[in-house]
């Protein structure tokens, strides 16, 4: 899997989680993946690291989806460790 396609399904594997709102690039965005012509904001691609930055919504138990956003990412990069760092809280969904 190339450096793009890794990225790309490591941000829709994170969206995909319930109680995630956003990928989040950071207190300075220092966050992302650089891709020729793009950024994937939120994740950060090392050898041996994946960083994850992400907003929640409100009410969700913040743990729990940290843990969900991890397992999600260790489905798509098996291997690395997971990193997941909650930024910020969104306002939460009505429906």
């Amino acid at each position: 899997m190339s450096e793009t396609e890794l990225a790309d399904s490591i941000a829709a594997a994170i969206l995909a989680v319930p109680g995630v709102a956003a990928l989040h690039p950071g207190m300075f965005g220092e966050v992302g993946t650089y891709l020729p012509g793009r950024r994937v904001t939120g994740v950060r691609i090392a050898d041996d690291t994946v960083d994850v930055h992400v907003t929640v919504h409100e009410g969700v138990d913040v743990r729990r989806t940290a843990a969900a956003v991890r397992d999600a990412v260790s489905l798509v990069a098996p291997g690395p460790t997971v990193d997941v760092t909650v930024e910020d809280i969104a306002p939460a969904v009505r429906p």
